[in-house]
């Protein structure tokens, strides 16, 4: 029977006002973290890559914290998550000429989790939409050429499967775009990672699209929002969700009054499809407008057993 499991997935916060890992003052505050997840059933996390040196200082080694999650019931870390949302002269995704940079950094963050048994490479397979236009068909072969390699290299090299995370600010972000990037791109070496809550934004049916590419989803951050992005609030800059002037928060977690995401839907469709791995349940930016991160986990993790798990099994 297949079987799914649950993660926090990469947006890491505790009920102190200190935010994201990297700012975690001490061991102690990341144990009351570790501690409130698991409690609610979540058996795996999710890093931002640029996170691990922080974590490695903290804990003396990444296979110290490994041992740490493992003694509070986190079975393990799932994915390792990469984006550049600006295009830099240094670093421009869709330039050929950096194609060698971007795959390098990519194995020296991938390098750094060797033997953790990280499943996933997860990545924003594009800069911010205004940083990658005219999202031309050329262009998105050669961003397909670039996943290509990156992913190949991620799973000869470490184990890795590439995912590409489509935020709907993303360069490649409605569903002509998205089709076209996969048939360009190795189902063998590139993945689709579904975002709920982006993908609706953006205008896209995630059941839709899960129906379409099952065969090579590789996993999922599950997600609600209340609105579509009808006014182009993905070309704000730097980051349009803080920034877009129609829509002060834009997340929000399963099973909210209001949500457009079909969860129930798309959990009929893993169940018919066989999907087998792990689920994050992601709270991005959960503490816009008063909101907070604990609140949110327990209400999605409540939705998750109570509602969807029925459907699955």
């Amino acid at each position: 029977m297949a079987r799914i499991k649950w993660q926090y997935a990469d947006h890491w916060r505790t009920d102190s006002p200190k935010g994201p890992i990297n700012q975690f003052a001490s061991r102690s505050e990341m144990d009351r973290f570790i501690k409130q997840i698991a409690a609610v059933g979540l058996s795996g996390v999710g890093m931002f890559a640029w996170n691990l040196g922080a974590v490695s200082a903290m804990f003396g080694s990444l296979q110290a914290y490994q041992a740490f999650l493992a003694e509070r019931g986190i079975e393990k870390i799932v994915d390792l998550f990469w984006c550049q949302p600006q295009a830099s002269p240094g670093m421009t995704i869709h330039d050929p000429q950096h194609k060698g940079r971007v795959i390098g950094m990519l194995d020296h963050f991938a390098s750094l989790a060797a033997g953790l048994g990280v499943e996933n490479l997860v990545v924003m397979p594009a800069h911010c939409y205004s940083d990658t236009e005219p999202v031309t068909p050329a262009r998105i072969e050669v961003l397909a050429d670039l996943w290509n390699a990156a992913g190949r290299m991620a799973m000869e090299k470490h184990g890795m499967k590439l995912g590409c995370h489509h935020e709907f600010w993303c360069g490649i972000r409605s569903q002509e775009e998205i089709d076209r990037f996969y048939a360009l791109t190795d189902p063998a070496y590139v993945n689709l990672y579904i975002d709920t809550a982006q993908h609706v934004i953006a205008g896209v049916d995630p059941v839709a699209l899960y129906r379409r590419h099952a065969g090579r989803v590789n996993g999922f951050h599950f997600k609600d929002t209340r609105h579509v992005d009808r006014s182009e609030d993905f070309r704000s800059q730097p980051d349009p969700e803080l920034c877009a002037s129609t829509t002060p928060r834009w997340f929000w977690e399963m099973g909210t009054p209001g949500g457009l995401v079909d969860f129930p839907a798309l959990m009929q469709a893993l169940k018919e499809h066989g999907y087998e791995g792990w689920i994050g349940v992601e709270h991005d930016k959960a503490d816009v407008g008063g909101g907070n991160y604990p609140e949110s986990t327990a209400l999605a993790m409540w939705y998750a057993r109570n509602v969807l798990e029925p459907i699955y099994s």
